[in-house]
Order: C-alpha cells, then sequence, then structure tokens
C-alpha cells in the first residue's frame, strides 16, 4: 500500500485541507454540521471541530446504525478539539439516548451505565489505548497513531503504536478459532480494495473508546482503499455481534498520508496512575521474556 518510509496517520495536521482525507458528508453534510453545533463547536469554526473530532474518534456511517457517541449533555472533547476551539478536554460518556444506544441489549448498556458513573465522578476515563493495552478490533482505528501495513503475496501485517496485526490473504478461516486480543483475520482484495475478515476475538477488549463490550460471536468486515491520488486512505469497518447488538452497526475511520518510518513506541514509560484515578494499570511483564 506504501513504502516503507510512509504510513497512514491518525493525528491532525492543522495546515492541512482536512477534505483531503475526510468525506464531504462530514465535513458538510447538513446532519454532520448541526450535530458539531449540538455538541459546543461554534458555528464558524464547525469544520475545525469536525477535523480535530478524528484525532482519536470514530466518524459515523453515511447512512445506517453507527457508533457509541457522545451526546450534548456530556460532549467528549479531545486534545486536539481543545486546541481547535478553546474547549476543556474531557472524557468520554457515551450517550444512551442515541439510535446507537437503542441497539444494544440491556446487559451492554449496564455496563456502559457503570463507565459513564465512572467517568463522571473522574475515574478510569481513559481509554485502553491510552493505558497502553492492545485494543482488538475495530477499536484500534480509534487510536492517533500511524497505521505501516507490510505486504507479502501471503500476509499483510499491520503495524501501529506497537500493536501488531496479522491478516492471512486468501485463506478461509480456521474451523476452530481461539479467542486472542486481534481474533483471526483473514483478507482478500476487491480490485483495489482490502477487505479483511475478523473472527474470535477475546472479551477482554471494547470496541471503541465508550468501553462498549462485546461478545466473543463478534464478526468485523473492515474495507482498506486508497483514495484522492495516494493522499489518503479509506477505512470503514462493520461490527456484528449478535450477543451485543441488535442489528450490525458500521462506522468510518480515514487516513492521511504522512511520510515518516515506523518508530518504536514508549507508551509505558511515565504513564502510571499516579493521581489514584481508577486507570487501567499499565501492563507490566512478571518475567523476562528472555
Amino acid at each position: 500500500m506504501l513504502p516503507s518510509s510512509a504510513g497512514w496517520s491518525g493525528g491532525i495536521d492543522t495546515q492541512m485541507d482536512p477534505s483531503t482525507y475526510l468525506p464531504d458528508d462530514y465535513l458538510h453534510g447538513e446532519k454532520s454540521i448541526q450535530r458539531a453545533i449540538s455538541l459546543g463547536a461554534p458555528p464558524n469554526q464547525v469544520t475545525d471541530y469536525l477535523h480535530a473530532r478524528m484525532f482519536n474518534e470514530y466518524m459515523p456511517p453515511a447512512t445506517g446504525i453507527g457508533p457509541i457517541m457522545d451526546g450534548p449533555e456530556h460532549p467528549f472533547y479531545n486534545n486536539a478539539v481543545q486546541r481547535a476551539i478553546g474547549k476543556n478536554s474531557s472524557y468520554r460518556v457515551a450517550d444512551l439516548n442515541s439510535e446507537a444506544a437503542r441497539n444494544l441489549m440491556p446487559w451492554a448498556i449496564e455496563a456502559l451505565k457503570k463507565q459513564n458513573a465512572l467517568t463522571l465522578v473522574g475515574r478510569n476515563g481513559e481509554t485502553r489505548q491510552a493505558r497502553c493495552w492492545e485494543t482488538g478490533v475495530p477499536d484500534i482505528h480509534e487510536a492517533p497513531q500511524s497505521l505501516y501495513f507490510i505486504q507479502t503475496p501471503k500476509e499483510v501485517v499491520m503495524y501501529q503504536g506497537g500493536r501488531v496485526r496479522h491478516v492471512y490473504m486468501n485463506v478461509p478461516h480456521s474451523k476452530n478459532v481461539t479467542p486472542s486480543w486481534y481474533g483471526e483475520s483473514v483478507g482478500h482484495y476487491e480490485g483495489d480494495t482490502l477487505v479483511v475478515d475478523t473472527i474470535g476475538l477475546n472479551t477482554i477488549t471494547f470496541v471503541d473508546g465508550y468501553r462498549t463490550p462485546h461478545t466473543t460471536q463478534e464478526h468485523v468486515i473492515e474495507r482498506f482503499k486508497i483514495v484522492n491520488g495516494g493522499k489518503a486512505l479509506d477505512v470503514s469497518f462493520t461490527v456484528d455481534d449478535p450477543g451485543t447488538f441488535y442489528k450490525p452497526w458500521s462506522a468510518r475511520r480515514p487516513r492521511y498520508r504522512a511520510n515518516g518510518r515506523m518508530n518504536e513506541d514508549t507508551c509505558a514509560a511515565n504513564n502510571d496512575d499516579k493521581f489514584n484515578l481508577g486507570f487501567d494499570p499499565v501492563p507490566d511483564a512478571k518475567t523476562p521474556d528472555f
């Protein structure tokens, strides 16, 4: 997809035109604009807000059921939004009155109610990605670190911020898949689109930064396509989990091309819960690997 000296960034470059990689229905669609204003974006800074929001958040699909997101009562302002429009940054609180929430089964709603309650009293608001945990699928797409692809005829390896996924090409799923952090991913090309089918995800991960849970029945289909003359990577996915959601839902997470080789990640350095805010502990090894 790219040479080894370039990746697909999820960060925010305020000097670039966001239409390079963000779709028109998101940046200029009436529904998207009205939602941005309802969440506190000044009318003259809606584009800046929508651009900054994509630092670590899913984009809803053009149509159909989308992901769990925030609502007007408790807007989520990431650090990029804080810099763009001057709002104090905040942690995520799931909007449980949305169409996406009505798509959740009761046990999942209860899980989000518990997480919301913690966040609203300043406890455990950080994402698993921020705590250096493996994120699973599809939550790997929310993370802002650049996404790199290493391709061979039989395998595509995705690397992002110290996380590694393996996609085995042109083969069926195994008959018995043992659940794991990133499950079992198999892929194929449909024209110029890489299609990845993932099953076998463990239940330690969440599907998003709001900590929406899932079961081992989760099934994710992702589509990756280079667009805009090689300047952008269009990423979309659909999640089906009959143990958690009444219907499948979809989201998008576009990225733009950024030059620079893969860097070693230092997430765990100085990342302890020093102020006792109830964060997930940073994973550490009890015994050496060698």
